[in-house]
């Protein structure tokens, strides 16, 4: 290992809970309970849910169970990308129609300012700087991805959009090698647990219970049931995305993807001169396999990316602990696009799972005959479409109980979309890593020929994943 990834501080939840210190504990459940609203998982969705719940009619009863404390899986461990992407959106629109598909990304672009709004009105300081995001290209064959991914995006509605050449590129961010990149407004930088930990309080001061420590074995129509006792309600809402496959029977409902991150030590003004970044833009690739960034409030670049993309069995991790193979791994993507950056210490490395469909299409559903409700799928895209999830979640249960209608929300068409199960092992095992064994064979073919066209290897492993 290089002498700049020694003496990481690995693993820890993520450096985010290094940062800003672990929450306090709340009690765990005491016995059974009743509720009108239970929510099982106390992420960004159950949180977001039990948030706009409450605010919309302040009598409900709700509440939010969580295995270990708020923001402890994917909430708290995120790149924090606050940006409008959304799992799914071109199979919406083979569906259910263009237009619907368009509906669903202004809702989202509307998702980033809801975000920043909510945390401004209940006073929570996550480090918020709406810079957008800027995705650059590389390669010839990522430019060309680039162009089709910008006038993709323009044609569903984001007509602020913007593409640049390689000077206006280096001209926010110096990244070496890029010959173009595309902008938008709709995204902004965060951090990660200041805000899942500012909005598990905003909800208590609402008035939902939180309990802690909780663990959930199983959801049932109209209960959850833990090991202290069982939670009955009407609406039994799962919003575990990543460990859904811990629960009883939901094995192979979605794959729990692994990701990881770095953090470095802060940057001085000298290395910021050389890199740039005065935007304080999020930053990602055109790449296969790609890698996800942000400049920090404290200086820092924090950058993720796919390590061991799925352990077998769909096991989770412990605690964040990242493999050493996988820290230098993040680092050389660093170093290849900050060289001036080679000796820059990583102080932090950390892992977490975020939930993907056999489609790859994030969803939001309510059965009337059982009340049961989720949310999730979002395939890494999950920091604003967590709070989109959240209001329709909140819609949804109370358009069924008789205290609101339809509304825009409710209309969008990931509501009520189902999709297979994912194949047992170990088939899903084998496919997953060979798929991403594929993705990163492909993107060094792309980097070593300078082919215009997109590796055919990385077009195989999309129809395996079931992304194309």
């Amino acid at each position: 290992m290089d002498s700049s990834t020694s003496g990481v501080v690995n693993g820890g939840v993520s450096y985010w809970y290094a940062d800003d210190g672990l929450p306090g504990v709340r009690e765990p459940l005491a016995g059974d309970a009743s509720a009108d609203v239970v929510i099982v998982g106390g992420g960004y969705t159950g949180l977001w849910a039990a948030y706009y719940l409450k605010k919309a009619d302040p009598s409900l009863r709700v509440t939010v169970l969580e295995q270990r404390f708020c923001g402890y899986g994917a909430s708290g461990r995120n790149g924090g990308w606050l940006y409008n992407g959304i799992a799914g959106r071109d199979r919406y629109a083979a569906l259910h129609g263009r237009e619907a598909a368009v509906r669903l990304q202004r809702a989202m672009n509307e998702t980033v300012d809801e975000v920043i709004r909510a945390a401004g009105a209940e006073g929570i300081d996550a480090d918020l700087h709406k810079g957008g995001v800027l995705e650059v290209a590389c390669t010839p064959a990522q430019a060309a991805r680039l162009r089709a991914f910008h006038e993709a995006e323009a044609a569903f509605g984001e007509d602020d959009r913007e593409l640049y050449g390689a000077r206006e590129t280096a001209e926010r961010i110096r990244v070496a090698g890029a010959v173009g990149s595309s902008w938008t407004p709709h995204g902004a930088r965060l951090h990660p647990v200041k805000l899942v930990k500012g909005l598990a309080a905003a909800v208590e001061r609402l008035g939902v219970t939180l309990h802690e420590s909780t663990p959930v074995t199983e959801i049932r129509p109209r209960a959850a049931v833990t090991p202290y006792g069982t939670v009955r309600a009407p609406y039994v809402l799962r919003c575990t995305e990543g460990f859904t496959a811990a629960l009883k029977g939901q094995r192979r409902t979605w794959l729990p993807m692994n990701s990881s991150m770095i953090a470095t030590e802060p940057l001085t003004d000298a290395q910021w001169e050389a890199v740039g970044w005065a935007g304080r833009e999020t930053l990602g690739d055109m790449a296969h396999a790609y890698m996800y960034a942000q400049r920090t409030a404290d200086g820092r670049i924090a950058l993720g990316g796919r390590g061991v993309p799925y352990r077998f069995g769909s096991r989770t991790d412990n605690d964040g602990t990242t493999q050493a193979a996988t820290v230098e791994a993040l680092r050389e993507i660093l170093v290849r696009f900050f060289p001036a950056l080679a000796g820059l210490r990583i102080d932090h490395a950390w892992s977490g799972v975020l939930g993907v469909p056999r489609d790859w299409c994030a969803t939001v559903t309510l059965d009337h005959a059982t009340g049961l409700g989720w949310a999730g799928g979002y395939v890494g895209s999950g920091v604003a479409t967590a709070n989109l999830a959240g209001r329709t979640l909140g819609d949804l249960v109370r358009r069924d109980a008789g205290r609101g209608g339809e509304t825009e929300l409710t209309g969008l068409p990931w509501v009520n979309h189902r999709v297979r199960r994912w194949e047992p092992e170990p088939l899903r095992w084998l496919g997953v890593q060979g798929m991403y064994a594929v993705y990163r064979e492909a993107d060094r073919r792309e980097r070593v020929t300078h082919s215009v066209r997109s590796s055919r290897l990385a077009r195989v492993a999309d129809r395996v994943a079931g992304r194309g």
